[in-house]
């Protein structure tokens, strides 16, 4: 253990290390210049905000049916991202109202995907999330979906707090879920495989999940030939295809990836979901002012107990993930019961996410403008120079467009260059917007799986935004010696193709 600045405390050496405890953050392109817009701090500020404000799409309420600003993804995976996140970052310590430097914040989260937000320390350690036979426990039964559907486990204060092994899988109703969805996973890969030890039952879930999101999770987000470019001839991923994404000693957490490129999963959320047929079940993320003037009651804001009047909300998983096959676009009732599909990657985020409650964030209340203020304060250079760096061609600032990638656009809400929204952003555009305007040029014709034949434009990260992201999957994977690729890189699950509806069945008893 080095050591900075103090002595340890006595004792300390002899402790067990614990896994939420390591890690760093720090930066791929060490020798680029960060990124300025604007002459002071408050230029800064404005020009950030203007920016983040035309990437705020107006009001749109949460509907059923068909939806131009639908993607070919389920809606599942824009929350299998938030879990992965919760998986491999947290930084509890940063702050909008300072300039942060990378390399002195700390990842209270494992930079692996170790699924430490599901096992936390483990039954000897946090014995309250177990029972005695190192199965997770389950909370009190829900209705209205899947059966059998349960809430988390918690305690007994008001609000009940999750006692899960990280609370922000708990910050709303859909990834409060799905990590619940992972206990049940647990639960009976545990019961089906009783003469394994609660560390091989660890090993195969996380070999299922890293399956996931090597072979079904990236590919559906991430541009194909830049996957490809990671692969070798065999077409396994291969540690020396890594061009931009090296550690000495053992991976950190570039803040390219983690305050940038890996928030694509911003523009891929809905303004609602329907979480079943229950009345009153088909909610905004957040509830704002002009939700609450259509006489919407509730939203799906997490660390609460669902219970009571909120005990009806279990997911009926069918419309989040292909578990089966539904009407893409029918009658009302049929389109009560479809299959929702993720918003496109794009410049655009929706209008609950530009009037976040007071509970979730502070001022600014845009989280458009959070992501953009948060980059420039870490010093991030612009989309730009990262291009550059990585010998590719820099998009033209007539081809950064700002607003939504749907097909058809409504004339009175046309996208526009990024270099008139501000002067300020010619030729030198954040590295967040940068990316998502990248994923607006990098299409693919995504058959959906639903009944008939229906192709729906899928937006994917591309040669910049897309290579990093994937390095940064594959690094972590890499630089972890209990990863999928290093102990096995030839494993397989016993049922392939094998994709997230898939571990979803399972979950499920399927």
């Amino acid at each position: 253990m080095a050591q900075r600045h103090s002595t340890p405390i006595r004792g300390l050496m002899a402790t067990k290390h614990s896994p939420l405890f390591q890690g760093r953050f720090g930066r791929l392109f060490r020798s680029l210049p960060p990124a300025k817009f604007g002459a002071t701090e408050a230029d800064n500020l404005k020009n950030l905000s203007a920016l983040g404000a035309k990437m705020s799409a107006g009001f749109d309420p949460p509907t059923d049916g068909k939806d131009p600003e639908e993607s070919g993804i389920p809606a599942l995976y824009t929350y299998l991202g938030q879990f992965v996140d919760h998986d491999i970052t947290f930084d509890p310590a940063s702050s909008l109202q300072m300039q942060d430097d990378p390399d002195a914040l700390t990842d209270f989260r494992t930079p692996a995907f170790d699924l430490d937000n599901i096992y936390g320390r483990g039954p000897d350690d946090q014995p309250y999330m177990y029972d005695g036979a190192n199965a997770f426990l389950l909370g009190t039964p829900l209705t209205g979906g899947a059966s059998d559907a349960t809430d988390l486990p918690r305690n007994a204060a008001d609000p009940a707090r999750a006692l899960i092994g990280d609370p922000r899988n708990d910050e709303n109703t859909i990834v409060s879920q799905l990590q619940g969805l992972f206990h049940r996973f647990h639960n009976r890969t545990l019961k089906e495989n009783s003469t394994l030890s609660f560390e091989q039952i660890q090993r195969l879930v996380r070999f299922h999940y890293q399956w996931v999101l090597l072979y079904d999770f990236l590919p559906r987000i991430v541009n194909a030939d830049v996957l490809q470019d990671l692969k070798n001839g065999k077409g396994l991923y291969e540690k020396d295809k890594l061009k931009f994404f090296h550690w000495k000693n053992e991976p950190f957490m570039p803040v390219e990836f983690s305050v940038a490129c890996y928030r694509l999963g911003h523009s891929m959320i809905r303004p609602g979901y329907r979480l079943n047929n229950e009345i009153g079940n088909l909610l905004p993320i957040f509830m704002t002012p002009d939700a609450a003037k259509l006489g919407l009651k509730d939203d799906l804001q997490g660390f609460r107990a669902l219970s009571g009047d909120r005990g009806n909300r279990a997911i009926d998983w069918g419309r989040f993930i292909d578990i089966d096959t539904r009407v893409y676009d029918g009658s009302d009732a049929e389109n009560k019961n479809r299959l929702q599909f993720a918003y496109r990657i794009d410049t655009s985020v929706v209008n609950p996410l530009a009037n976040l409650p007071a509970a979730v964030a502070a001022n600014p209340s845009s989280l458009a403008q959070r992501n953009l203020e948060r980059a420039w304060r870490l010093g991030l250079p612009t989309g730009q120079h990262v291009a550059h760096a990585m010998g590719i061609r820099p998009m033209a600032d007539k081809d950064i467009q700002i607003g939504k990638g749907v097909d058809k656009q409504d004339p009175k809400d046309l996208p526009v260059s990024i270099d008139t929204v501000s002067p300020v952003f010619k030729n030198n555009c954040p590295l967040w917007t940068y990316i998502l305007a990248e994923a607006m040029y990098y299409q693919e014709k995504v058959k959906i799986p639903v009944e008939g034949h229906f192709t729906i434009t899928t937006p994917q990260l591309g040669p910049v935004g897309g290579r990093i992201v994937a390095e940064v999957f594959l690094g972590l994977m890499f630089g972890d010696n209990h990863s999928l690729l290093i102990l096995e890189p030839t494993w397989q699950p016993e049922k392939t193709p094998y994709t997230l509806k898939d571990f979803v069945n399972y979950a499920l008893g399927k």
